[in-house]
């Protein structure tokens, strides 16, 4: 008869159509993840970017306290955000001692004034956070100006090792043009000698309310 015949069979595009749907939905919600991403991460690049731009690489801050005898103090400090050092000039009785972090390369380095030979000693995580105070900071026109209620003193006793000369080229470009030509020794920290074996002390504060005075001595052979 005419029209009978075979049925046609059923194609299989339903199925096959479902089955895509949460392949594209899937690849959808990816795009736009990935949309977001890359708008984050711009914004962030740019206002990081902008914020570098804002501080200068090279500035000096001025720091002004009260010792622990009452007297006021005025103390600057060169920070350097290219070589990620902080450099200290404390002058006292018309001299000055200079001393230098060094974070790129992890020492501090001590220069006393009247001394003929700089100190060396290995960076330690409070120094990290004494100058990051220094890096980061944005620096009023009139100096900062450290709260005498909220000021925490600390003091360190760090021994000569006068038979622990240290190679000048072991050292990084920072400390070398601070000490040019002079001796270098390595340092350590300790307990501290007898009052009479102290023989210098250098006070140095920070923006972040931290106040230590540093006093060496000669360590025996």
């Amino acid at each position: 008869m005419e029209g009978s015949g075979d049925p046609v069979p059923p194609t299989e595009s339903g199925p096959q159509e479902r089955s895509k749907a949460p392949t594209r939905i899937f690849w959808g919600f990816l795009a736009v993840a990935l949309l977001f991403s890359i708008v984050g991460i711009s914004v962030v690049g740019v206002l990081g970017w902008k914020d570098n731009k804002t501080k200068p690489l090279l500035q000096v801050v001025r720091l002004t306290y009260k010792n622990l005898q009452g007297s006021s103090v005025n103390q600057s400090a060169i920070t350097d955000r290219k070589r990620n050092t902080v450099t200290y000039r404390v002058t006292s009785r018309n001299q000055t001692s200079v001393v230098l972090y060094d974070s790129k390369h992890s020492l501090v380095c001590y220069k006393a004034a009247g001394e003929k030979s700089c100190f060396l000693r290995r960076m330690e995580i409070r120094d990290v956070e004494n100058i990051q105070s220094f890096l980061n900071i944005s620096v009023p026109k009139d100096g900062v100006l450290l709260q005498n209620n909220r000021t925490r003193y600390y003091r360190e006793f760090l021994g000569v090792l006068a038979g622990r000369k240290v190679n000048h080229e072991l050292v990084g470009e920072p400390v070398q043009h601070l000490c040019d030509q002079l001796p270098i020794y390595w340092v350590k920290k300790s307990e501290g000698p007898t009052r009479r074996l102290i023989y210098l002390c250098i006070d140095i504060c920070f923006p972040n309310n931290i106040c230590v005075s540093v006093c060496f001595y000669y360590l025996p052979d």
